[in-house]
């Protein structure tokens, strides 16, 4: 069933009839530059009474060409916003002391060589510092009790290793030489360090128990990317003493909680029921914390679960599940297993917090309208919600009365085997029925993934795209989350069986609706969106223009260069090492020994240090375009890993690709948008 959003209009309309007519200005297009300027807002904490909200609050500096972060307060009513951090770098990770006087930090400042928990007093005044630890303290967490404040770090140098460095001896061991992760915890009062873990493992994550007797663990033999599938759940006393091994596996765990009565520990896994494969839509599984077999909480494979908190009383747990294009908050009865939505909408829950001793959750709920403003639900003693979500912060009203925002429609078609595909169609921003409109096909990252419902950002800037004329379509094609393991698993054995093959359906169908020129199409996608892109242009010539973020051309070498082999194995059924290996599958799957067929004038883009999808990559695509004599240029950011983090970078991916699409498929010349801080810069022309 197809259904047709338009939520610009019924935003606009709404926010007008809300002003005066004195106030009232005509919506301006969204720029590059302002997209980028939209602020954010996260790691957003309840007060133990339930009266008042902590959250972080990024903002755009142009003159560090970087984000900068600090802390906010404000009433759970809305009234008596503050901003409680100003120091020269970013804060985070704000947590309440339990008594709500005291609020924990992270962050750097004067002498500190790297950041520090800091505490300021709810009520104002000059922070102080906690910690002094050699390596900096992050995912920090009061004890119940107050007395104590628990966070992970990495490990220090050793003696040995910190007397070479200081003659400059700098060969180290690629990966071998990683420093693990462990748990510690600092004493307010004493302000005495201690370790909670330490051995040969490294956590990759910690939840304490609602008592403070308990923490459940996840523990890793070393910090690398791939050895999350021999990540085991384990459960210790507060101390660290008595642990013992909860799951025994080679899936990959996250997420552990303790139930309120310490009888049973939650956790996901992207694993089947059985827990003895992996590469599946997020589960969520029990365990006794006693010991014993996980149990699934819920059967099939309906919910992509993305987080959890237990109840109040521990009879129900809270998820939240991505179902495709949208993703919603959950309620689960442990004892008959009935399902209830507790949030619904075309949206996309970002941020989400829940206090059972305050009996709220606090949500930012993302949509084509708003990025999401914080909102707070009550709940019940029986753990139902209660009444309507009541908006708190009102950071983002302007947007949908201040600029022109595309119209979207969630669009289904029927893939080449005759799979329903979901995707979503954001509309020229002065459609005219009748009319076709180019295109830009972007696609997603991940590939276990999908576009959701959500505000727009700057490195796929829609509402730049819809100003200048162009449809943008992103399909959730085969191998997306949220709609079922045999949607997501198409791409075990075979990369891009369904996958590319979907895009293309998509494409057709909205030409077939008549919205789309099919002579006039641009394709673009970063990380698995680059792999599709590089997938594409060797399947078809029918896109003018084409722009290939950090994409994979090359599964074999790809294999070996990337730090994340684990979701890839299944990909090809094996690695190209072994005796036996399926490399005829990698070289089906890999673009690279197709790209003579490339004619789409392609421009490629990537991090000059990635560790995920690495920059050789990025030169095999670039070499091989060239030596065929496709137009190409290879665009590497300095120092930057798999997303390009500089403002200045960011404008100018942005600007780039639009020279790119704008030359190669409408045949016109392209304004580079300036930048705020060099307004001499950024003229056109740039490329060539």
């Amino acid at each position: 069933m197809k259904r047709t959003m338009f939520l610009a209009f019924a935003a606009l309309s709404c926010a007008f009839m809300a002003l005066p007519a004195v106030a009232q200005q005509t919506p301006r297009t969204m720029s590059i530059v302002d997209l980028i300027n939209v602020p954010s807002v996260g790691d957003f904490q309840i007060s133990p009474d339930g009266m008042q909200l902590l959250y972080v609050r990024s903002d755009s500096d142009w003159d560090e060409n970087g984000t900068r972060s600090h802390i906010w307060r404000i009433n759970s009513d809305g009234t008596g916003l503050v901003q409680l951090t100003n120091g020269e770098n970013s804060e985070s990770s704000p947590r309440w002391a339990p008594d709500g006087t005291t609020i924990a930090f992270t962050t750097r400042r004067g002498d500190d060589d790297n950041s520090q928990i800091y505490l300021i007093p709810n009520t104002g005044g000059e922070a102080i510092v906690l910690t002094d630890h050699p390596t900096s303290p992050s995912r920090i967490q009061w004890s119940p009790d107050g007395q104590w404040i628990y966070f992970t770090a990495q490990d220090d140098k050793t003696e040995a290793e910190k007397a070479r460095e200081e003659v400059n001896d700098n060969v180290f061991r690629y990966e071998e030489d990683r420093k693990s992760t462990h748990l510690w915890r600092v004493h307010v009062e004493s302000r005495e360090i201690e370790p909670v873990t330490e051995g040969d493992y490294s956590l990759r994550g910690y939840n304490l128990s609602r008592d403070g007797s308990l923490i459940a663990v996840h523990r890793a033999p070393s910090p690398l990317y791939d050895d999350a599938l021999n990540a085991e759940v384990w459960l210790m006393n507060s101390d660290g003493s008595n642990a013992r091994q909860l799951t025994s596996n080679t899936v990959s765990e996250g997420g552990a909680s303790i139930s309120p009565d310490n009888s049973t520990v939650m956790f996901l896994a992207d694993a089947n029921e059985a827990m003895n494969d992996y590469y599946y839509n997020e589960r969520l599984f029990v365990v006794p914390a006693s010991g014993g077999t996980p149990e699934l909480v819920l059967s099939g494979s309906m919910y992509d679960v993305n987080g959890a908190y237990w109840s109040e009383d521990g009879s129900s747990i809270y998820f939240r599940a991505n179902t495709g294009i949208r993703q919603n908050i959950y309620q689960v009865r442990l004892g008959n297993r009935e399902v209830t939505p507790f949030t619904e909408g075309d949206h996309s829950i970002r941020g989400w917090a829940y206090s059972p001793e305050a009996r709220l959750h606090a949500i930012t709920a993302s949509s084509p309208t708003s990025p999401g403003d914080i909102e707070l639900i009550a709940v019940a003693r029986n753990g139902r919600r209660e009444g309507e979500a009541r908006q708190v912060t009102h950071l983002f009203d302007h947007l949908a009365r201040d600029f022109r925002i595309p119209q979207v429609e969630a669009v289904q078609w029927q893939g080449e085997d005759g799979v329903t595909v979901e995707g979503l169609l954001f509309y020229p921003l002065d459609y005219q029925s009748g009319t076709r409109y180019p295109l830009v096909v972007q696609t997603h990252g991940g590939p276990a993934s999908s576009d959701k419902f959500s505000f727009f950002s700057s490195s796929r800037y829609e509402p730049v795209l819809t100003s200048m004329g162009y449809f943008v379509f992103k399909p959730n094609y085969r191998g997306s989350t949220g709609y079922g393991d045999e949607f997501l698993r198409d791409m075990v054995g075979n990369y891009f069986n369904q996958a590319h093959k979907d895009v293309m359906t998509g494409v057709d169908y909205l030409i077939d609706r008549g919205l789309v020129d099919g002579d006039r199409m641009a394709k673009m996608g970063w990380s698995a969106g680059g792999h599709m892109t590089n997938k594409i242009i060797t399947y078809t010539d029918r896109f003018k223009a084409a722009s290939s973020g950090a994409g994979a051309i090359n599964w074999i070498s790809m294999y070996a260069q990337s730090d994340v082999r684990i979701y890839r194995t299944p990909w090809f059924g094996g690695t190209p090492w072994d005796e036996n290996s399926p490399i005829d599958q990698y070289m089906a799957d890999s673009p690279l020994f197709d790209v003579h067929r490339v004619t789409t004038p392609t421009i490629v883009l990537v991090g000059e240090n990635d560790p995920r999808v690495p920059m050789p990559q990025s030169v095999e695509l670039y070499r091989a375009l060239k030596h065929n004599g496709v137009p190409s240029h290879l665009y590497v950011a300095p120092n930057q890993g798999h997303g390009w983090r500089e403002l200045q970078q960011r404008l100018f991916k942005a600007n780039v690709e639009l020279d790119w699409f704008e030359r190669w498929v409408m045949d016109r010349e392209y304004e580079w948008e300036k930048s705020p801080v060099h307004p001499e810069e950024g003229e056109e022309g740039q490329i060539s």
